[in-house]
């Protein structure tokens, strides 16, 4: 695969795991375990809220991501929220994650992409 097709397709796949979070799981609250999630962490009075706040922000880092501003300032924030929330999530309630604490694995897998994508995976060049 040419490597500008496939950093445009990693593009998309990472914008799609920010804008599903965002969208499916926490604005739409089609995975109700989210908002436990939230409200575990942040407290159940404004729990509601506060999960669909967290994913109009994964849509907005979706969106910041397809918009090529200040990619490397984008992915270093993705890899720190992704950190942070993990390892909150990790600690404070591990039995609501879908995979338990191995969700850090997974976490981990997918920081991994982002460094790859934009630390060692040449970028396209203008035409």
């Amino acid at each position: 695969m040419p490597a500008p097709l496939f950093h445009r397709l990693l593009t998309y796949l990472i914008a799609l795991v920010w804008l599903a979070n965002g969208l499916l799981c926490k604005v739409l609250n089609l995975v109700p375990r989210h908002a436990a999630i939230v409200a575990r962490i942040l407290g159940p009075a404004y729990s509601g809220p506060l999960t669909r706040l967290i994913g109009l922000a994964e849509i907005g880092m979706a969106i910041w991501l397809l918009s090529g501003l200040r990619r490397r300032w984008c992915v270093v924030a993705q890899m720190g929220l992704v950190v942070a929330m993990n390892a909150l999530e990790f600690l404070l309630a591990p039995d609501l994650l879908l995979w338990g604490r191995v969700n850090a694995l997974f976490a981990g897998l997918f920081v991994g992409l982002l460094y790859y994508y934009e630390f060692l995976l040449p970028r396209p060049t203008a035409r």
